[in-house]
């Protein structure tokens, strides 16, 4: 083979395996990010569809359905000093207002099936029994949450919450949200002092890229 012939061959196995290394970077799974804004800021939060395709993608399709516009609010706010369940927690939780749109309930998806776990900011799915939740009622980790994950006992049931996203900026809204003050309904004592009179509403919900950044 001449000094032609090789060279050309040596360019082309080059750009065979740049042509390589590209498919399989797109072919990668893309995290979303959406904004969430609200009276009190902005949240930034980026959706785990790479690990938790069946949570993180009905969180995604409230968005992309435009469900969520001054439709979802943080409405619930815990804290070691008004939570009455054991092991005590800090979350914000958010919900649709009644009579809005909902998706059907979606399967839960453990931590233990995903490798997620509930760390500070982490976004999961609130649920009653398993498979009675949705992306449409959701909370944000304060600090690091351990008794959320699987196998621990915040649910009787041994099998945590659904872990889903995280945010990436805005933290110091979440905070704030869940510095404010509850009222007592007078309806559930294990809510009691957890809910505010006034929901800190979603005003828009805005997909801002597939990939993460």
């Amino acid at each position: 083979m001449n000094k032609f012939w090789s060279l050309l061959l040596t360019r082309f196995t080059w750009l065979t395996l740049l042509i390589a290394s590209a498919l399989s970077a797109n072919a990668q799974p893309a995290n979303p990010h959406v904004l969430l804004e609200t009276p009190m800021g902005n949240i930034q939060v980026e959706l785990y569809l790479d690990k938790a395709p069946l949570s993180a993608g009905d969180f995604l399709a409230y968005v992309q359905q435009g469900l969520f516009d001054n439709q979802l609010g943080f409405h619930r706010v815990v804290r070691p000093d008004n939570d009455h369940g054991t092991p005590v927690i800090s979350v914000i939780q958010a919900g649709l207002k009644d009579g809005a749109q909902r998706r059907a309930p979606i399967a839960h998806e453990t931590t233990e099936q995903t490798g997620l776990k509930h760390l500070d900011g982490t976004l999961s799915i609130a649920r009653a029994q398993p498979g009675t939740g949705g992306g449409s009622d959701f909370f944000i980790c304060v600090g690091d949450q351990p008794a959320l994950d699987f196998g621990a006992k915040r649910n009787p049931d041994g099998q945590g919450f659904a872990a889903f996203g995280r945010v990436v900026s805005g933290m110091e809204v979440v905070r704030k949200i869940n510095a404010l003050q509850g009222v007592s309904t007078g309806q559930d004592d294990y809510v009691d002092g957890q809910i505010l009179a006034e929901p800190v509403a979603v005003t828009r919900a805005t997909l801002l890229s597939s990939q993460a950044q």
